[in-house]
């Protein structure tokens, strides 16, 4: 008995021992998008965080060591805007997501007892139609969300994980694509912005709003709402005597919550319109879609109003549904071909803009939409300031991730060539200092997620 305790004490230690303190990536090649590119350095990473980067980093004593020769290592990818993260959203209904691009479920109205159904409903602006402003993801993620391993294996680290139901659906959050751990672990900020679509799905059971007008009044009031609710706050805080205190509004709250908007826009038309009430709103917005930012008067009005804007990476198509005796439009096949140009002539005109997935989950598709904007004229230089620190900036957490920096958080991808080549292979995730490996069955294009124990789990480098 007793040699057999003695056999178990050292398979425990030796379990202890087999996961290192840290991390250190040495002799690789370093895009650290901040900076310049280290030729030949060294990146460490301890308790889930950049130690040191560098040509003349020394490697720590305690360190499990990655011979980097041949390898690069570049930030974490960031998905600009995703649902990653909620269980729930992969299995949703996908609708018609409107003029905005995006498709989305809506809501389903819940009904009465059959005694109450005979009372009619009012159906008006003040019900607060498709409105769950102060829903927050970041107390929803899950790290089981399947989708995940497929994402993180084409080298995404980063997501930021929105609701997108209803009209103001909620606010976001910025996480890290952790599988299987506590999902307060996962978030690296909340909330960053507030989701709002226009999907025109005709109407809140049947009444308002019903129309594109109808939506962007809607939108508007919410807003106005708002600042007098804000206002009789503050009057009330500053002196309550003798005051009725106001109602709480959950709605209104979730608004103020939220630092930012995130509006839809594809077309250049729809653009002017966005911009134009972003202004009115008096509300930092970023614009999502944005099909025809290659068209310059949709860029020289992002550029006034200084609008960043998350560009789809799902470029339009032609459905497989549609009828081969109709015709599309000059301008629609006009968009269809020119889309993937769009983050070129952003980039020229140096406005701020990031990519993400729109639904694009294989490792495969992720791929060829960005070498598709490549071949349209992106620099790779671009390509990957898009999928890492501008995202960062957008959202406010480019002190956190987007680059290779020390006190940075540990999201790192390590590839053998260069990135968005077909022939690259991932070697390795690392992921708040956690190592994943794509599994060896998939291709680094396939959708093998990116595993180290056959569980989707990665091993803690903490």
């Amino acid at each position: 008995m007793k040699q057999l305790l003695t056999a178990l004490l050292v398979c425990v230690v030796c379990g202890f021992a087999e996961t290192p303190p840290a991390v250190a990536i040495h002799n690789a090649r370093i895009v650290t998008v901040s900076g310049p590119v280290i030729a030949k350095g060294t990146v460490v990473v301890r308790n889930g965080l950049i130690e040191a980067v560098g040509e003349n980093v020394a490697v720590p004593a305690d360190a499990m060591v990655v011979e980097g020769e041949g390898l690069t290592v570049y930030p974490g990818l960031f998905d600009g805007l995703s649902t990653l993260g909620q269980p729930a959203a992969a299995a949703a209904p996908a609708t018609n997501g409107g003029r905005g691009g995006r498709g989305q479920a809506t809501p389903a109205v819940a009904t009465g007892a059959p005694a109450a159904a005979a009372t009619p409903i009012p159906r008006g602006p003040e019900d607060r139609p498709q409105t769950t402003s102060w829903v927050k993801v970041a107390d929803e993620i899950s790290g089981t969300d399947r989708r995940m391993e497929a994402v993180r294996s084409a080298g995404f680290t980063t997501v930021a994980s929105f609701p997108t139901r209803g009209i103001f659906a909620g606010q976001g959050a910025v996480i890290d694509l952790l599988s299987d751990e506590k999902p307060g672990e996962m978030v690296v900020a909340s909330p960053v912005g507030q989701y709002i679509s226009i999907t025109r799905t005709g109407g809140f059971g049947g009444g308002f709003p019903s129309s594109l007008m109808g939506y962007i009044a809607y939108i508007r009031q919410i807003y106005i709402d708002m600042e007098y609710y804000r206002r009789e706050k503050a009057a009330y805080a500053k002196d309550p005597r003798g005051k009725q205190r106001p109602d709480y509004d959950r709605a209104l709250e979730g608004l103020m919550d939220s630092p930012r908007i995130l509006l839809p826009a594809n077309r250049a038309v729809e653009i002017e319109r966005i911009l134009s009430l972003a202004r009115e709103l008096k509300q930092p917005a970023v614009i999502y879609g944005g099909r025809e930012t290659f068209r310059a008067d949709a860029i020289a009005a992002l550029k006034k109003d200084n609008v960043p804007v998350l560009v789809s990476m799902k470029w339009p198509e032609k459905s497989r549904d549609a009828d081969p005796n109709e015709g599309d439009s000059l301008r629609t096949l006009e968009t269809r071909e020119k889309a993937p140009e769009a983050p070129a002539a952003l980039a020229r005109a140096g406005v701020k803009f990031a990519l993400y997935s729109d639904g694009l989950e294989s490792a495969r598709d992720l791929e060829r939409a960005v070498k598709k904007a490549i071949d349209a004229g992106l620099t790779r230089e671009d390509a990957v300031r898009a999928l890492t620190l501008s995202p960062a900036e957008i959202f406010g957490v480019a002190d956190r991730v987007g680059s290779i920096e020390k006190g940075k958080i540990g999201n790192l991808l390590v590839t053998r060539g260069e990135i968005f080549d077909e022939r690259t292979k991932v070697e390795m995730i690392l992921v708040d200092g956690r190592k994943y490996t794509p599994a060896a069955a998939a291709p680094s294009g396939g959708r093998g997620g990116a595993v180290t124990d056959g569980a989707g789990n990665g091993e803690g480098i903490r």
